[in-house]
């Protein structure tokens, strides 16, 4: 893992019931291991559980999240997960808030789902767990099957078997959008 300090920042993680453990544990401990605040949001309240039952509490109900408020986004996979958030309205329009922001987003295996919900997909070169690959080609999107995909402050990542590359990717894109670089 590089040697990054994001101390200062705020990283909001969207997620709900039926995530995919490791998705959430792995790059949660990587911000907070340089530094950054981490922050659950959800559109539960109480805590959520993932497929493998990890538990954790929610900290801020996503009907009440402001873009504004964070350096950066994760977004976890799991399928069933990443299907309820993109059918929630407050968590696509959080989502999406990031990109207009120009704040960095990191999404992995099904996540992508809710970029195609938030109208971002489109002209973008992404990768996600392969299922999704029709879905984000009908999107407008460039799918390719890679570890990791990181362009216009998006990073990507098809499985857990892929955290590492992804948490290092993430890591990178966050910190330089913390410094004020170029995305």
């Amino acid at each position: 893992m590089p040697n990054i300090d994001l101390s200062g920042t705020r990283v909001a993680f969207l997620l709900t019931n039926g995530f995919e453990d490791s998705e959430l544990t792995s790059p949660w401990r990587a911000v907070t291991d340089a530094g950054a605040t981490a922050v659950l949001v959800s559109p539960v309240s109480g805590p959520i559980v993932g497929k493998k039952g990890h538990t954790q509490a929610v900290d801020l109900d996503v009907a009440h999240a402001d873009a504004g408020d964070f350096d950066g986004l994760v977004l976890p996979g799991g399928v069933v997960n990443a299907d309820h958030l993109r059918m929630d309205a407050h968590a696509v329009a959080f989502t999406k808030a990031f990109f207009d922001r120009g704040k960095p987003v990191a999404a992995i295996c099904h996540a992508p789902w809710i970029l195609i919900e938030a109208g971002i997909a489109g002209g973008r070169r992404l990768t996600s767990y392969p299922s999704l690959k029709t879905d984000l080609r009908n999107a407008g999107a460039t799918w390719v099957d890679e570890e990791v995909v990181s362009g216009q402050g998006l990073v990507t990542s098809r499985t857990p078997a892929d955290l590492p590359a992804f948490n290092a990717t993430m890591l990178e894109v966050f910190a330089g959008a913390h410094r004020g670089a170029p995305r």
